[in-house]
């Protein structure tokens, strides 16, 4: 009897809890209007600046220029973007597997962490553009290093990230794990690994924007051309010929991919932190 009026009165309470209040339509309208109101204004001034003052397309386009050789060199731009694209995401998946299995065993010892971070550490801050000629002789194609750039950018991050939310767990937590007799790899798994989640996300949202930099970077720095050329080269391409619409339309490319990567990271990261993590979780205040 007992048991089934705590369950009565536990039942009872979960029905009298309110649920979180939901997001007004007025405020997701704000959040979707205003960013998409200042990017038409800022199109409308580009406009006006290049009809008042005269400009000539080659030397600033406006944005129907920019509009119209998108549209007729797409048959250019898109091989060029799919190369971008496959380099993009297979150096920040390599950056993912590396840098998470990387932290794991960082974490495991002190002494490996000393003895291996010092080269991560040199390779983050060695600039990519010196590293790729060298990574041009010793790779077996142009591709292949223009991927081993890319993931050595990504990589950092990532590892940096997963490092620090691995040896961010509460001590009490651990504590408690060690009093139930967990061995290692079960408090990795059952505690560590899911208090990281949100260093890892954060990791994740910055890999995913120095991968695709960095390929871009690195196809500059190795100057490589022919079809199996990204959206780089098409770039140093529309300058040398002076094309400077397609320059921009190759810009505008780049540019939307970069904030769609940012946008499906950040969804990504919503969509596994939105139930339990505070950075998340929508407050009434």
């Amino acid at each position: 009897m007992a048991e089934a009026a705590d369950k009565t009165v536990a039942a009872e309470t979960e029905e009298e809890r309110p649920a979180p209040p939901a997001t007004p339509l007025s405020e997701r309208l704000l959040r979707i209007g205003v960013p998409v109101g200042m990017f038409a204004a800022a199109i409308l001034a580009w406009h006006l600046y290049i009809v008042v003052n005269e400009v000539p397309h080659y030397i600033l386009p406006s944005p129907g220029a920019v509009a119209t050789s998108l549209w007729n060199d797409w048959s250019t731009l898109a091989p060029a973007l799919l190369v971008t694209l496959r380099i993009t995401f297979t150096a920040l998946a390599l950056a993912l597997i590396g840098g998470v299995g990387l932290a794991i065993i960082l974490v495991q010892s002190r002494w490996i962490e000393l003895a291996l971070f010092p080269f991560a550490v040199i390779l983050q801050v060695t600039p990519i553009v010196a590293i790729a000629p060298l990574l041009l002789i010793y790779a077996p194609d142009t591709q292949s290093a223009l991927l081993i750039c890319a993931f050595l950018v990504a990589f950092f991050p990532i590892l940096s990230n997963m490092v620090q939310g691995l040896k961010s767990v509460d001590h009490n937590l651990l504590n408690l794990f060690d009093l139930y007799g967990a061995t290692r790899w079960q408090t990795l798994l059952h505690l560590k690994l899911p208090a990281s989640l949100p260093y890892f996300m954060a990791g994740l949202r910055i890999g995913g924007g120095l991968a695709l930099i960095a390929a871009v970077v690195a196809e500059f720095a190795a100057g490589s051309a022919g079809a199996g050329s990204g959206l780089a080269f098409r770039l140093l391409e529309s300058q040398y010929r002076l094309n400077i619409p397609r320059m921009f339309a190759a810009l505008v490319l780049l540019t939307a991919t970069g904030v769609a990567i940012f946008g499906l990271t950040s969804l990504i990261s919503w969509l596994s932190l939105r139930r339990w993590h505070e950075s998340a979780l929508r407050r009434e205040n």
